[in-house]
């Protein structure tokens, strides 16, 4: 699979644009400092840390040239499952982050509770996202950091 084969069907091929690739990384640090606040239930930490994962994936995307297409279903998958290809991330991780956005399917529509280590891992996940979407940004696409 490649993003290009991707496009019309769940992406669509978009000029990077370096002032959007800062706001959707500035708003992911917001979200993970609001996903640190003590006072918040574990669900709403949870769907902060998610909501910086998604941003993340979201600036990988452009930076590469590609965003979803939001208008169709499945656009959170996508994003997530495209970050092996926009930023080299293992596999193995974009398993952990794509069963963290089926937790939060559940907690989303279905009322699931978010018990508050998968908070904790998902902020820790976000973390990582964003340490890594930072590093490669710098090292091949220095403009757009």
């Amino acid at each position: 699979m490649s993003l290009q084969n991707l496009v019309g069907r769940s992406l669509e091929a978009v000029a990077p644009d370096h002032e959007s690739i800062g706001r959707l990384l500035a708003a992911a640090e917001r979200n993970l400092a609001d996903a640190q606040l003590a006072g918040l239930s574990a669900e709403n930490r949870f769907d902060a840390a998610y909501k910086a994962i998604m941003q993340c994936a979201m600036a990988a995307l452009q930076a590469n040239g590609y965003r979803t297409l939001t208008s169709r279903p499945g656009h959170h998958q996508t994003a997530l499952q495209t970050l092996p290809l926009t930023i080299g991330l293992p596999k193995e991780r974009m398993i952990v982050l794509d069963a963290l956005r089926k937790q939060r399917n559940l907690a989303d529509y279905e009322g699931d509770s978010v018990p508050k280590q998968t908070a904790l891992e998902c902020f820790g996940q976000a973390r990582q996202v964003l340490a890594d979407v930072k590093a490669w940004l710098a090292t091949q696409k220095p403009t757009s950091a």
